[in-house]
């Protein structure tokens, strides 16, 4: 198992490219489904996750052909790659346990193949240990929209009669991400209009709704909490850019402040962040936005500053782990309180080790520094406690190995390289 090694103290300066978001390219991959002419996606991330929904859509029938170009090409987006997926031959409604147990993002092919197919069966999922982050939101919506659903042995088997869903008013309770993007997909194929109200705002789910129309639905009120969408009898083909990764951004931006340091980040858009950059802001980190990205510095001493986690625009769950991790090198007390998964403070302990004061009461976390942080050996929980090792590693004086990072590999490409060519004393062990 990989491991990563870092020699910390070293204030990072340079350029970083920021790529594709992953949580956007995943349900932009799973709505190929819904038709059977090529669905293009430029701007595409290289991760683990991407291999792994690659593999899963491939056993559905689907075609995967991937293109790489110059990084920055205008034909496939400041990541140089795109990935063309056409699925005219469903030959599986299948979505095994052993795919859809390495990531989440796996149930999103439940919507699409039963608004193509009329039925599938598709494995509750996996992923990251950081909550129940149950679906049952989901399958009350499918529900709704006319879906019989049993779920048993692990599965979820879902048919409609008629072999079409009809579209329906459908509240969620709680505002629900993955329950959102699962129901736009569905209800692009379902007869009649379908409302979605409390809907997440989510820039990812706006992505996903610009690539439906794109492809011939209709869906309006896009950015807001109420979707509204048209159904249509088929979709067709589309060419659509993922949006750039909000959170390699943030995470990124907290790196060069974390080591009081200097980054340009390319490719990426500072609307997609703002309460991140708000925060970064009142915590005395320097944010300039420039033509195609964002200039962040921190010379001086930082002030810690309280966050809670909400659905967007609110600061994200996402970021939160590696906000500690930044709150540990300030001055004075900051409360961090996570209101999206319960389990999501497995990172306190690690953080721990590297010197870090952090008590956890409930759901909020009190960080109290500056901290005199020192490297020592610690272990990734799951993915986005990674980077805040990573961070904790690269602000502390001495050596830091950061294990079990096949969770990082899901959700960052070339990590080690990027954080390098600014400066990290960074390296990759494989085999650790």
């Amino acid at each position: 198992m990989d491991a990563i090694r870092i020699l910390g103290g070293v204030p990072l300066t340079g350029e970083i490219v920021i790529g594709g978001a992953k949580n956007a390219a995943l349900p932009l991959m799973a709505a190929s489904i819904l038709t059977g002419e090529p669905l293009t996606l430029i701007n595409m991330p290289e991760l683990v996750d991407i291999s792994t929904m690659s593999n899963l859509l491939r056993q559905h029938g689907a075609r995967i052909d991937q293109s790489a170009l110059a990084p920055g090409s205008s034909e496939a987006g400041p990541t140089g790659r795109s990935m063309t997926l056409t699925a005219d031959r469903i030959t599986n409604v299948t979505a095994p346990y052993d795919l859809v147990r390495r990531m989440r993002a796996g149930f999103f092919v439940l919507g699409p193949l039963l608004a193509r197919m009329g039925e599938a069966k598709v494995s509750l999922p996996g992923g990251c240990a950081i909550g129940t982050r149950g679906v049952d939101l989901h399958l009350m919506a499918l529900e709704m929209l006319g879906a019989k659903i049993t779920v048993k042995e692990g599965y979820v088997y879902a048919s409609v009669a008629g072999g079409r869903l009809k579209g329906a008013k459908v509240t969620f309770p709680k505002v629900t991400v993955g329950g959102t993007e699962n129901l736009l997909m569905a209800a692009a194929l379902a007869d009649g209009d379908t409302i979605l109200e409390n809907a997440a705002r989510e820039p990812e789910i706006s992505n996903l709704a610009d690539c439906l129309n794109a492809m011939g639905a209709e869906v309006t009120g896009i950015g807001s909490g109420t979707l509204h969408v048209r159904g249509k009898k088929t979709l067709h083909g589309a060419r659509v850019a993922v949006i750039p990764d909000r959170i390699e951004t943030g995470t990124y931006a907290m790196a060069a402040a974390i080591t009081r340091g200097r980054i340009v980040l390319k490719g990426t858009q500072i609307e997609l962040l703002e309460s991140v950059f708000n925060a970064l802001r009142q915590a005395g980190v320097s944010i300039e936005p420039t033509a195609d990205g964002v200039i962040v510095a921190a010379e001086n001493g930082l002030r810690g500053i309280d966050v809670i986690t909400e659905p967007f625009p609110g600061f994200p769950t996402d970021l939160q782990a590696q906000w500690m991790a930044l709150m540990a090198t300030a001055s004075g007390a900051s409360m961090i309180t996570e209101t999206i998964f319960e389990n999501r403070f497995m990172h306190v302990p690690e953080l721990r080790r590297f010197g870090v004061d952090v008590n956890v009461h409930g759901a909020s976390a009190i960080v109290r520094g500056p901290a005199k942080m020192s490297g020592a050996p610690v272990m990734a929980t799951d993915l986005r406690a990674s980077s805040s090792l990573i961070l904790g590693g690269l602000a502390a004086e001495g050596e830091t190995v950061v294990n079990r990072i096949y969770h990082l590999d899901r959700g960052y490409e070339r990590l080690e390289e990027k954080l390098g060519a600014c400066g990290a004393r960074i390296e990759r062990i494989v085999g650790a």
